[in-house]
């Protein structure tokens, strides 16, 4: 069993592609059932924070994996947004 504060702690890694998603933020949850349905992991700050941070990652539950002592292995593929692939392009 483990607590939501533990879970705050490990970071999120996606097997897919070897990236790190970033720490656990939220959980959602099925309230009559207690259910945990997703994971969600905040985006990256944007310029040191000052600008907020991008888009947040919603991880369903059935694509977690493993639980490690401080990392949570995923798998699912993410799809790249198109100024990504620009970037990667002329980057």
């Amino acid at each position: 069993m483990e607590r939501f504060s533990h879970l705050r702690r490990k970071e999120v890694i996606n097997i897919c592609d070897g990236r790190r998603l970033g720490f656990v933020g939220d959980l959602e949850l099925k309230v009559p059932e207690g259910e945990v349905k997703a994971l969600i992991v905040f985006g990256p700050c944007r310029f040191f924070g000052l600008f907020g941070r991008g888009e947040d990652f919603y991880v369903p539950w059935d694509c977690v994996q493993r639980f490690g002592d401080d990392i949570i292995l995923i798998d699912k593929p993410f799809q790249r947004r198109e100024e990504d692939k620009k970037r990667r392009r002329w980057g």
